[in-house]
């Protein structure tokens, strides 16, 4: 449990936070570890870990922490589904760009760039959608191994990333997608 304590001593107001569990005075320090639990103990549990009244300053700081937490968390989903599907692959881009080099056109008068056909995005092949592996019998170690299809497993994977990254998108509060 946390308590806030603002000392009036000769120096002037110090305040600090009083951990009872771990019996320790901690800084109102952001580069404070012990801070930083604090702070996380007020996003996790709320008013429950204060024997007092969570002052305003600390709610605050922890309300940025936990802003900028799924901040990060949404960065980091929407990159994941912005990858593309290995069950489906990735098809070529191409486009044209300048070279640096100009032409005079006859027709227009003018100079004109000279353009160049370049592949922005490469192509990748879909993956094989099943893999076939070698089943062992647990039972009878001198049984022949059985042949078994499976879904492949960078399918597999792809997928249940994908679904966790969509989970994280759709429980992101509107004021973080917002800042995103």
């Amino acid at each position: 449990m946390f308590n806030y304590v603002n000392d009036n001593n000769p120096i002037g107001n110090v305040a600090t936070v009083f951990c009872s569990t771990h019996n320790h005075s901690i800084p109102l320090d952001p580069a404070n570890r012990h801070y930083q639990e604090v702070l996380d103990a007020i996003i996790e549990q709320g008013t429950d870990c204060f024997d007092c009244d969570i002052p305003e300053d600390l709610q605050a700081a922890a309300d940025t922490k936990q802003f900028n937490q799924r901040l990060a968390e949404y960065r980091v989903a929407t990159a994941r589904l912005a990858q593309y599907i290995v069950a489906d692959g990735r098809a070529e881009v191409r486009e044209m760009q300048p070279t640096g080099e100009q032409v005079f056109n006859e027709e227009t008068m003018e100079m004109e760039d000279v353009m160049h056909e370049v592949i922005t995005v490469t192509a990748i092949e879909p993956v094989e959608p099943t893999v076939t592996r070698m089943v062992y019998s647990e039972d009878d170690p001198m049984a022949e191994p059985v042949e078994e299809t499976i879904e492949n497993p960078v399918i597999t994977t792809d997928v249940a990333e994908r679904a966790e990254a969509q989970a994280v998108v759709d429980a992101t509060p509107e004021e973080v997608v917002a800042a995103a």
